[in-house]
C-alpha cells in the first residue's frame, strides 16, 4: 500500500486563540481570560471532499470561501469564549450576510477605488500596460496602508502575534520537531501558505490580467474587476500550491519573497502563552487525524486485486 502524502496543516489567528485545520476536522484552541486552554473541534464542510476542491483553478476559488467560512464561524467562537459568553449557534444566513459584506468591500476598496483613482489621471498616461501598471501600485499601496492602520489596533495587534504563533508552530512541525515552546519559538513567523502571500500574488496577476482586458470604456473595466475576480484567485491559488511544494525552487523563491516580506507585517513575535495555544490547536488536529487513520487501518481489506 502506497505511503499517504502528508497533511498540510494550516489555519488562521482567532481571538486569543488559534484555529488548525486538519484531514477532516477544525480544530480552535483558544485561551480563557483565566488561563485555561479550551480546545473546540468540528468537522469540516462537505466541499472539502469534492471533485470542485481537487480541480485546478476552480480549488483556489472553491477553498477560499470554503475558508472564509469556517474563519468567521472560528472567530466568532473564539469572541464568545476569550469573553466568557455563552455560545449561540450563528445562523447559516448570517454567516453567508458576513461573507457576503465582507466580500463586497474587499472588491470595492481593492480594485473598484484603485481604478477610479487611476481613471483621474487617465489622459496622462500614455498607454494601456502603464495604465494597469499604475493601478496595481496603487491597489497595493491601499492594501499596504490598510494592514498598517488596522495593526494599529490593539485587538488586531494582538491577532497578528497569534497569527505568528501559528506559523511557527505549522514550520516547526512540519521541520519535525517537538511540539514544545522552547523547540518552535526559534522558527520563522512567515509561511509560504499565508493568506497574506496569496493575496500579494492576487494583486500581481490582477495587474497582468487587467493588461490583456485593456484599457476599454469605465463600464466594462468595472465589470472585468469582479467577473475576472474568480480567475485571478484561481491563478494566484495555484502559484502558492505549487511554490509550496517546491519552495527550495530559486525561481519559486524569488516568487514568493515580496509575500513573505509582507508578512512581517501582519504576523508578531508571540509569547510563549500564546505558542502554547497554538501547539494545543495543533496537537489536537494531529491526534484527531492520526486516531482516523489508526481506525480506517483497522478496518478488514475488502478491496480486489494488488
Amino acid at each position: 500500500m502506497a505511503e499517504k502524502k502528508k497533511h498540510s496543516y494550516g489555519g488562521q489567528a482567532v481571538i486569543e486563540g488559534v484555529m488548525i485545520r486538519g484531514r477532516t476536522s477544525v480544530v480552535t484552541a483558544v485561551r480563557r481570560p483565566g488561563g485555561e486552554i479550551t480546545t473546540n473541534v468540528k468537522p469540516l464542510p462537505s466541499t472539502t471532499v469534492n471533485k470542485a476542491r481537487r480541480t485546478p483553478l476552480i480549488r483556489g476559488v472553491v477553498i477560499l470561501i470554503e475558508a472564509m467560512v469556517i474563519g468567521i464561524q472560528s472567530l466568532l467562537h473564539s469572541a464568545n469564549v476569550s469573553m466568557e459568553e455563552e455560545e449561540e449557534k450563528i445562523p447559516a444566513k448570517v454567516i453567508w450576510g458576513m461573507m457576503a459584506i465582507a466580500a463586497i468591500m474587499a472588491v470595492l476598496l481593492f480594485f473598484i477605488a484603485p481604478l477610479f483613482l487611476t481613471g483621474l489621471i487617465n489622459n496622462a498616461i500614455p498607454n494601456s500596460l502603464v495604465f494597469h501598471i499604475i493601478e496595481g501600485v496603487i491597489r497595493l499601496v491601499i492594501f499596504l496602508a490598510y494592514i498598517k492602520v488596522i495593526s494599529y489596533l490593539p485587538d488586531i495587534k494582538r491577532v497578528f502575534t497569534y497569527h505568528g504563533a501559528e506559523h511557527k508552530a505549522v514550520n516547526a512541525y512540519e521541520a519535525g520537531v517537538p511540539m514544545e515552546v522552547d523547540a518552535i519559538k526559534t522558527y520563522s513567523k512567515a509561511h509560504v501558505r499565508c493568506g497574506t502571500s496569496f493575496l500579494f500574488l492576487v494583486f500581481i496577476v490582477a495587474i497582468i490580467i487587467f493588461t490583456f482586458v485593456g484599457r476599454q470604456a469605465l463600464w466594462l473595466m468595472l465589470l472585468s474587476r469582479v467577473v475576472l475576480l474568480p480567475v485571478i484567485m484561481g491563478i494566484g491559488y495555484e502559484i502558492i500550491y505549487f511554490g509550496a511544494r517546491h519552495a527550495k525552487n530559486w525561481l519559486m523563491k524569488i516568487a514568493l519573497a515580496p509575500g513573505l516580506w509582507l508578512q512581517a507585517m501582519t504576523t508578531g513575535e508571540p509569547d510563549d502563552k500564546q505558542l502554547e495555544v497554538a501547539i494545543a490547536a495543533l496537537n489536537k488536529a494531529v491526534e484527531i487525524d492520526r486516531a482516523e487513520e489508526t481506525s480506517q487501518a483497522a478496518l478488514p481489506d475488502t478491496s480486489i486485486g494488488p
